[in-house]
């Protein structure tokens, strides 16, 4: 199949992107890379009046490290993010997780502002930024606002973006000195979206635990990272995972995500003492 018609637009900076998403209502899609966008308008699951182009938006572009925080610009391709020298120093979870993401052809082109704006629950990008205890600076007509990525991820590919704002950036904690990360995604071939994924964040006695793939959002369980932050054994931190509402789906039942989830949870914690 192919698209329906619609216009194509390519502002040269971030006050314009802004007054076309103003000017369109609701009818326009920001383009970040379009690796989820154009397929789904190929099968016309999306039918946008107009493309807005945001590769030329350059306040959207770039990483820096600002006192203990990274920042970084939405429009950052995946590519990008695997061999950035702050990115490599300063947030090593991504240097574990990125090379899961697809394949190149779609690193090279997808984008992490537009991953998270699309907010696929199977997705690694989102239960990323939720173990990083990330805050995404979101830009509208009024302009910026942040909002912390608890409570950015809402359900079924819904997100607090609003449809005249634009994720503009990603600030994430610099690296603490006692951090560690592990991840781990079971899929069915290597790039394909994950049945199945968790990441884990430790700082001292303290975790952040994101899963993805599972259910209806990326998602945290409060009582599991309380019960791993209580030096409770595997087995009991395991029967927290009750607390998700698995998907059932064609892919996996209910049931054999949960397993796949404990599983995943275990090989993530099994890499950070690796």
């Amino acid at each position: 199949m192919k698209a329906s018609d619609f216009d194509y637009l390519r502002p040269s900076n971030l006050e314009a992107a802004i007054a076309m998403l103003v000017e369109h209502e609701g009818g326009a899609m920001p383009l970040a890379g379009g690796q989820s966008l154009m397929p789904m308008m190929n099968f016309r699951i999306s039918a946008p009046d107009a493309l807005i182009d945001l590769a030329d938006v350059a306040e959207m572009h770039g990483i820096s490290k600002e006192g203990d925080t990274i920042r970084v610009g939405a429009m950052s391709r995946f590519a990008l993010l695997m061999k950035d020298p702050i990115i490599l120093a300063e947030i090593p979870l991504f240097g574990l997780a990125l090379p899961h993401i697809a394949h190149d052809a779609v690193r090279n082109r997808g984008t992490i502002g537009g991953s998270l704006a699309l907010a696929d629950p199977a997705a690694e990008m989102p239960a990323l930024t939720l173990t990083l205890d990330a805050t995404f600076e979101l830009t509208g007509p009024s302009g910026a606002r942040m909002v912390k990525v608890d409570d950015f991820f809402l359900g079924f590919f819904e997100t607090a973006l609003r449809e005249d704002e634009l994720i503009t950036a990603i600030l994430v904690p610099a690296l603490a000195p006692d951090q560690s990360f592990g991840f781990h995604e079971l899929t069915q071939r290597h790039g394909d979206y994950a049945l199945a994924g968790a990441v884990v964040a430790r700082s001292g006695g303290t975790h952040r635990v994101a899963f993805f793939g599972v259910c209806d959002r990326a998602i945290r369980v409060p009582a599991l990272e309380d019960a791993m932050n209580s030096g409770s054994d595997l087995p009991s931190v395991l029967t927290h995972l009750s607390d998700i509402e698995f998907a059932d789906d064609l892919k996996a039942s209910a049931k054999t995500r949960q397993r796949l989830a404990g599983v995943a949870l275990t090989r993530a914690i099994e890499g950070m003492n690796a």
